[in-house]
């Protein structure tokens, strides 16, 4: 599969030292999904603004791959996402040690370089700064090259800020994109394959088929650390390719990856920990509690800021705190499971856990994932024989 590549309309960015610029309109600090997204949003619904980003990397968005359900996006945001969708099929599969399923739906995958070429085509490219952030504040970024950037918003979406007052666990992961000579033989996607010794916490492996040859592995686990051991992770991924018998004759792209899972914690001394200035993405502490999902979010962060009357950090700020503080509050149930994941089962049977889950409704499945989950879908998936024991089961629900 060829990787988008190219500088767009406007080429590559500024990378020079530089003094303070003249003031804009709105300053991103981080050029991620969260950042590229609210400069989209509002190239596209305020074309009038001057919208600069910032980002220490050569390329927007690093070197990643998203996935989501269409399910997960309402369709009036479906205008901001659909141009940076690269592949897209109709249904996936899932396989546990005792159970297989597969399930409806349509599942997208968004490249990272399709992300830096299609904000590159948007947007002038003395916008797109490159650089690192020293410092920021409501009105200034200051660069560590001495410069700064002024303007009435400034955003953070510099990926994951201060976490001590939240209770984590975290997925850990690594991703190859391997070429299978004779083709690998998967039709869709697998998003769960737990059929794999269980290393450390929950493990699966997660594989995307994007041509008849070309089939991106991700060895996916969960676990009490945030430590990543990536020569472990490339031995698992090689075994995973030769269990499933393919002769892989290239390695591409490959990607790491730590996202936080969330038990509990404080909402409050998390966003005081965070300064008082306008945030977005993981920044934010905007993510599905159980899965580290942080895209639809994102979406919904984009557009609120690009529909807001009245751009300024103040009016910025109270918005994302506001939109970040109901995420919290509605997702309590997510963080009781997955302290029932790491709480109440040993790490080699958590599997277990997430092998019930998926003998559920498609529709309720679809809707835990978009973090939708109804009062009836709630009691469904806690409902039958627990696949933990019931008094640590009890225990972790309660914080105990």
């Amino acid at each position: 599969m060829a990787a988008e590549e190219g500088a767009g309309r406007g080429g590559r960015a500024h990378t020079g030292p530089m003094s303070s610029s003249p003031p804009c309109d709105v300053a991103i600090a981080g050029g991620g999904l969260a950042g590229c997204l609210i400069a989209l949003a509002l190239a596209e619904r305020r074309p009038d603004l001057d919208v600069r980003i910032v980002e220490s990397g050569d390329r927007l968005g690093g070197d990643h791959i998203w996935s989501f359900f269409d399910d997960d996006i309402a369709p009036d945001h479906r205008w901001l996402i659909n141009p940076l969708i690269c592949q897209s099929w109709e249904g996936y599969d899932v396989h546990f040690p005792a159970h297989s399923r597969s399930l409806p739906g349509i599942y997208n995958s968004i490249l990272s370089a399709r992300l830096d070429k299609w904000v590159r085509e948007v947007m002038p490219a003395d916008r797109i700064i490159q650089g690192r952030v020293a410092a920021l504040d409501g009105q200034h970024i200051r660069m560590e090259d001495g410069s700064s950037i002024i303007a009435p918003l400034i955003i953070d979406a510099r990926g994951p800020g201060p976490m001590a007052a939240l209770d984590l666990g975290w997925q850990k992961f690594m991703g190859q994109l391997l070429r299978v000579k004779g083709g690998h033989g998967l039709s869709c996607p697998i998003v769960m394959d737990a059929r794999v010794a269980q290393i450390d916490g929950y493990r699966f492996v997660y594989c995307l088929p994007f041509d008849e040859e070309h089939v991106f592995v991700e060895d996916t686990y969960y676990s009490d650390t945030p430590e990543l051991n990536t020569g472990a992770l490339r031995g698992r991924i090689t075994d995973y390719a030769s269990r499933r018998g393919w002769v892989v004759t290239e390695i591409g792209h490959e990607e790491t990856g730590c996202l936080p899972v969330a038990m509990g914690g404080d909402f409050d001394r998390f966003w005081a920990d965070g300064g008082d200035g306008a945030r977005a993405g993981l920044r934010a502490g905007l993510f599905h509690p159980l899965t580290g999902y942080s895209l639809p979010d994102a979406v919904r962060m984009a557009v609120a800021i690009a529909e807001s009357a009245t751009l300024d950090t103040p009016t910025i700020a109270a918005r994302s705190k506001a939109q970040a503080r109901a995420a919290w509050a509605d997702r309590r149930f997510y963080r009781w499971l997955t302290r029932m994941m790491f709480r109440a089962a040993e790490p080699p049977v958590r599997y277990r856990i997430l092998e019930q889950f998926y003998r559920r409704d498609a529709d309720l499945i679809a809707r835990f994932y978009a973090a939708r989950s109804t009062l009836a879908d709630k009691m469904r998936i806690l409902s039958g024989k627990p696949p933990v024991p019931i008094t640590r089961a009890i225990k972790a629900l309660a914080g105990r």
